[in-house]
This record gives C-alpha cells, sequence and structure tokens, in this order.
C-alpha cells in the first residue's frame, strides 16, 4: 500500500500557517538566524540610519501633545475592534452573500480581489495611522523611550516597504486557491446557485481568516509601542 506523503508542519504566525495551507505550499523553515534575515531587507543607509538611533541618547519631547492614558489604549481597542467588523461584516464576504449585487461572484474573483485590497488598505492606513501616533507619545514619556520610538521609525522606513511587497502578493495566492476551488466543484451546479455554493462559502470563511491573521501581523508593532508606554 502506497503511503501518502506528509507535508513538514510550518510553524510561525498563524498568518503563515494559513497562506501555506491554503496554497498547499511545503515551507520549510529558514536556517538563517533573525539578524541575518533582517540584514537582506537593510540597505546600507538604512544600517546606518539604524546605528544611529541605537547609539544616540536622544531627550524627552516636552513639546506637548497628548499624553498616554487609558482613554487611548482604550481608544486602540476600539479601532482593533472596527477592523474586525469590517472584516467579518463585509457583505461580500458573508456566507452565502450574493455578491452585493454582482451576478459573476460565484465565477469571477475579481470582486473577492478588490474587496480584500480596499480591507488591506483600510488596515494599513488605521495601523501607521496608530503607530505614529503611540510613537510620539512614547517619545515624550522619558529620554530612554525616546530611543525607542526613535529605534521603531527606523524599523517602519526600513521594513515597511518590503512588508508591503509581501502582503500585496496575498491576493494573487488566494486567487489560485479560489481557482483551485471553483474547478473542483461539481460541474452541474446551476447558474443562479453559485454564490451560495459550498465551496464559495468555504472561501469566504478562509478569506476571512487570512484578513484577520494579516491585522493581528498588522498590531504587532502597535501591540510593542503600547507595552512599552504601559511601563512608564
Amino acid at each position: 500500500m502506497v503511503q501518502a506523503l506528509q507535508r513538514t508542519a510550518v510553524r510561525g504566525p498563524t498568518f503563515i500557517r494559513l497562506l501555506a495551507r491554503l496554497t498547499d505550499r511545503d515551507v520549510s523553515a529558514s536556517r538563517q538566524s533573525l539578524p541575518d534575515r533582517l540584514s537582506h531587507w537593510l540597505d546600507w543607509t538604512h544600517a546606518i540610519a539604524l546605528s544611529t538611533a541605537l547609539d544616540s541618547r536622544p531627550s524627552a519631547d516636552d513639546s506637548g501633545g497628548p499624553a498616554f492614558s487609558s482613554e487611548e489604549e482604550e481608544e486602540c481597542a476600539r479601532l482593533r475592534a472596527s477592523l474586525v467588523q469590517a472584516i467579518t461584516g463585509d457583505p461580500v464576504l458573508a456566507i452565502g452573500a450574493d455578491g452585493a449585487g454582482s451576478d459573476n461572484t460565484g465565477n469571477d474573483y475579481t470582486v473577492f480581489r478588490q474587496r480584500y485590497l480596499t480591507l488591506q488598505r483600510r488596515m494599513q492606513a488605521a495601523t501607521g495611522h496608530l503607530r505614529g501616533r503611540l510613537r510620539d507619545m512614547l517619545a515624550r514619556q522619558s529620554n530612554e523611550l525616546a530611543g525607542l520610538a526613535s529605534v521603531d521609525a527606523v524599523m517602519e522606513l526600513a521594513l515597511s516597504p518590503r512588508e508591503q511587497m509581501l502582503l500585496a502578493a496575498v491576493p494573487a495566492l488566494l486567487g489560485e486557491q479560489f481557482e483551485r476551488l471553483r474547478q473542483g466543484a461539481p460541474s452541474d451546479t446551476e447558474e443562479g446557485e453559485a454564490a451560495s455554493a459550498p465551496w464559495l462559502d468555504g472561501f469566504r470563511k478562509d478569506m476571512q481568516s487570512v484578513l484577520l491573521a494579516e491585522l493581528d501581523v498588522r498590531f504587532q508593532p502597535v501591540e510593542g509601542l503600547l507595552a512599552a508606554l504601559r511601563t512608564r
């Protein structure tokens, strides 16, 4: 009896594990250390800027502005909850959805791709603004935390372009999964039933899961800044 080949379990963030499962790819763990991997993402100008931020001792900014408080933390939580609601409450991704009026949703990935890009841009804008605001607050706390804010600013400038390039590839990966599911669906599916076909509802669930996992990834720097502010 021939035994089926078993794929190596993918370890790492939920976002990576979900993509590996949906794309049916065997992703091997990197043999490089984190500093070695980061060295490929930083050019010499970023390396100099990072070294300067690490070596410098900036003074806390006392120019004024809102201070960090429980209200600010609650606002961060509300923002995240609103993004979660935007994903889970999106009409295109609802189980049995009719594609918000589109008659071709069951056969065309375009609608889903556009929704992913729209939600992705919303996450990027919201988390980017929030990260900058928290960093400004951190810079006003103490000289030590001002240094941390400087390092975070350099890391965002250096790594964000690469991060956005990688995240921009996600809709294409989901498009491949959409096509696999569509081609594997029963050929006698009625055209009018396409919007609520089981394979399509399964894809909607998967797409929601990937979006929520991406939101977790985008919020990691924000959570780091919040943790630093809580220790002030």
